[in-house]
């Protein structure tokens, strides 16, 4: 019998923490749930939300980061520049036996000399 793919193999545990991280804040699952109708730019996703854009931008770092959403730059017909962000396209799924073997990977001194 063929053995699985596990969620490890695609991504490493830096990557997965990064995704957690992201995915810890209620502003963030807001974003991505905008997101997820249309892609938008950064004053009219400032507006729906309800943050300002440098506290906007902070999240969308994280979120970029974690390889959850993607920026792009337009210049529109007048020259000016606009920046959308859009989700990429992500199919995670987690099991005991997946957090078991990104458990494994973490060396928690490191993470305390951060």
């Amino acid at each position: 019998m063929a053995e699985h793919n596990h969620f490890s193999e695609y991504l490493d545990p830096v990557k997965i923490i990064k995704i957690f991280d992201a995915l810890s804040h209620p502003v963030r699952i807001k974003i991505l749930g905008i997101l997820y109708e249309n892609r938008q730019y950064i004053s009219e996703l400032a507006r729906i939300i309800g943050i300002s854009r440098p506290l906007l931008y902070m999240h969308l770092r994280k979120l970029e980061e974690a390889g959850l959403v993607k920026a792009s730059m337009e210049i529109s017909s007048d020259g000016k520049a606009t920046k959308y962000y859009e989700l990429t396209h992500f199919d995670m799924r987690l099991t005991p036996q997946m957090l078991h073997e990104i458990s494994e990977e973490i060396n928690l001194e490191d993470e305390k000399s951060q």
